[in-house]
């Protein structure tokens, strides 16, 4: 209406609302406001967090090229709960990202440990052993599990390990809790020697008839059919070592009495099934050829040496990448669909066929 306009009448003639049909009016819209909740007030959602800034605790020597860092919240909060098997994604003050299985107590909600030994070529385990100290600030996320051990629904005939060198990490935790749940196991530990097999003082602690101590200097490199010798009928095997290593035991599995295989590997995995190809790196302006046997970081990083990356394995996604044209044939574990419209991780996943374009 428009000032200096009347109100018209109601029905009845009315210049004015009936005072009783008002006040019921408006006893129906308090008590509607009151049965909606409007009146609580809800705290905003808060957008997650999954970076923990925690503190080197304690370095110390596990064997000859391997290290623990102990890593506990500045606060003394407990930490995020993990199971066997899980990994934490480390940002090192460099920038690189790097996956390090959680090989402490479960229980122990104080604090996690990780191990890593000291690669000649590795930047991310020699930025750890020679910059990294008590009292290092470190950046995490996690904890994650693609090495999970459960117990199955059903019971099983038992477990059996298998450890190559600095692959103990993800299988220590797991011996432990077989042995405190009383499950059936048996665990053989490989390396090149002695002296470079973290944990042997932890592992002497537990049933000496269960544990096989095999280094190569005194045993020999085993084959997987040896390896798998230990396996009653019915067992989850789980291995974790070097490639080779894993490679044997993937080969020698179907002839042994086991049932179940679970694996997790610390370094890039062979390439199956691939066809050569071309990448074109838009920003670069360069053409690679990329060979059937060798993934597209590989060949990326020898013209662009900074690309991040960190698995090799195609679960983390540090290595994500926009595709501008092409048909990928996507095998990673990390990205979703609506992701893979658009993007690929270089690091496993490759082309159908002919050339792709990417934003390097």
């Amino acid at each position: 209406m428009g000032a200096g306009t009347v109100a018209p009448p109601d029905l009845r003639g009315r210049q004015h609302p009936d005072r009783l049909f008002t006040l019921l009016g408006k006893l129906i819209t308090v008590l509607e406001w009151l049965a909606s909740g409007s009146y609580i007030r809800r705290p905003q959602a808060q957008p997650a967090d999954r970076d923990l800034q925690l503190v080197v605790d304690e370095v110390r020597v596990e064997a000859s090229d391997a290290r623990s860092f102990r890593l506990v919240a500045a606060n003394g909060t407990e930490l995020p709960r993990w199971q066997p098997g899980s990994h934490l994604e480390v940002l090192l003050p460099s920038g690189r990202r790097r996956h390090y299985s959680l090989c402490g107590d479960p229980a122990d909600r104080r604090c996690y440990r990780i191990a890593v030994r000291r690669l000649a070529d590795g930047g991310g385990s020699q930025e750890l052993h020679d910059s990294v100290e008590p009292g290092s600030i470190l950046t995490v996320r996690g904890p994650r599990n693609a090495f999970p051990y459960a117990p199955p629904l059903v019971p099983t005939a038992g477990y059996l390990f298998l450890a190559g060198g600095i692959g103990i990490t993800p299988i220590l935790p797991m011996v432990k809790q077989a042995a405190v749940e009383g499950a059936p196991w048996q665990l053989v530990y490989t390396g090149r020697s002695q002296a470079s097999m973290p944990f042997l003082d932890e592992l002497s602690e537990l049933d000496a008839d269960r544990v096989q101590i095999r280094p190569y200097d005194e045993h020999g490199f085993p084959s997987g059919a040896q390896l798998l010798e230990q396996a009653p009928a019915g067992a989850t095997v789980y291995c974790c070592g070097p490639a080779p290593m894993i490679a044997s035991v993937r080969e020698a599995f179907p002839a042994s009495a086991a049932t179940a295989l679970q694996f997790e590997r610390f370094t890039a995995p062979p390439v199956i099934d691939g066809e050569p190809f071309e990448i074109a790196l838009q920003r670069s302006k360069r053409v690679l050829t990329v060979p059937a046997d060798v993934s597209a970081l590989e060949i990326i990083r020898q013209a662009v040496p900074g690309v991040p990356y960190s698995c090799q394995q195609g679960f983390c996604g540090t290595c994500r990448t926009r595709v501008l044209s092409g048909e990928v044939d996507h095998r990673d574990r990390v990205l979703t669909d609506q992701e893979r419209a658009d993007s690929m991780t270089i690091c496993v996943s490759r082309s159908r066929g002919g050339r792709i374009a990417v934003d390097l």
